[in-house]
Formats: C-alpha cells, sequence, structure tokens
C-alpha cells in the first residue's frame, strides 16, 4: 500500500486557500481587500482551526484593518467553505498579517546594503594601495 506523501492537513489546507481566494473576491467583493494575498495556511491536525497568513499592501494601520475585517467576515467565509468543501468539519477561520515577506524585503536590503559597503570599501582600499605604489 502506497503511503501518502501530503499530509491530509496540508491538502486541507491548499483547498481552503483556493476556495478562500474566490470567496474573498466574489462574496466579500471589498476593493480594499483585492490586493489581498494569501501566503500559507495551518490546519490544526484535527482539521477544527485553520490559521490563514496574508499579506496585504497599504500601511501598517490600514493592513491591521484589513486583518481584522477578514476575520469579522471569517464566520460567514466559514458558512461558505461549509457550502463548498465536503468536509465533516469545516475549520474555525483565523486571519494573520504575514510579516515574513516584510522581513525578507528588510534582510534583502540589509544584504545589499552590506555588499554595496563592502564593495565601495575594497574599491577605497584599492585606490589607497595604488597611490602608496605610485601606480
Amino acid at each position: 500500500m502506497a503511503t501518502k506523501t501530503i499530509p491530509r492537513t496540508r491538502r486541507v489546507g491548499e483547498q481552503l486557500r483556493r476556495e478562500l481566494a474566490e470567496l474573498i473576491r466574489d462574496e466579500l467583493r471589498d476593493p480594499r481587500l483585492a490586493l489581498i494575498s494569501m501566503t500559507s495556511v495551518e490546519v490544526s491536525r484535527d482539521l477544527a482551526y485553520a490559521r490563514i497568513f496574508v499579506t496585504l499592501m497599504g500601511d501598517p494601520a490600514e493592513r491591521s484593518e484589513r486583518v481584522a475585517e477578514l476575520n469579522r467576515a471569517a464566520p460567514l467565509l466559514r458558512r461558505e467553505l461549509g457550502r463548498r468543501m465536503r468536509l465533516r468539519v469545516i475549520p474555525k477561520l483565523e486571519f494573520r498579517y504575514d510579516e515574513i515577506v516584510e522581513q525578507g524585503a528588510r534582510l534583502s536590503a540589509l544584504i545589499d546594503a552590506a555588499v554595496a559597503s563592502d564593495t565601495y570599501r575594497h574599491h577605497d582600499e584599492a585606490d589607497h594601495v595604488d597611490a602608496e605604489s605610485g601606480t
């Protein structure tokens, strides 16, 4: 008998992500939520809870308000998921802002700055050596 390579919770999470994307677009019809991106979905082993990580464009205060709007709409979204998905239990939804994208961008900027600084410093040292040698 073949073993399953993808755990059930991950399959359910992927299906939740696809269905939620459609529901948010079609049912909520909120233009402020148009630029939402679901980065990952974590489903508990018993399928009772799902934590949906999202990223949104805009300033931080606005982002937290959009996540709050999603959490207020969670019961409606859960009810609609119940109509669309073939699960005995539809997970309780919790939306959270995913800061990993921002952290990645900050880390990338720091790396770029360090590389630029190192290149500049290396260039200055080479000029200094050339000046001392008289070439």
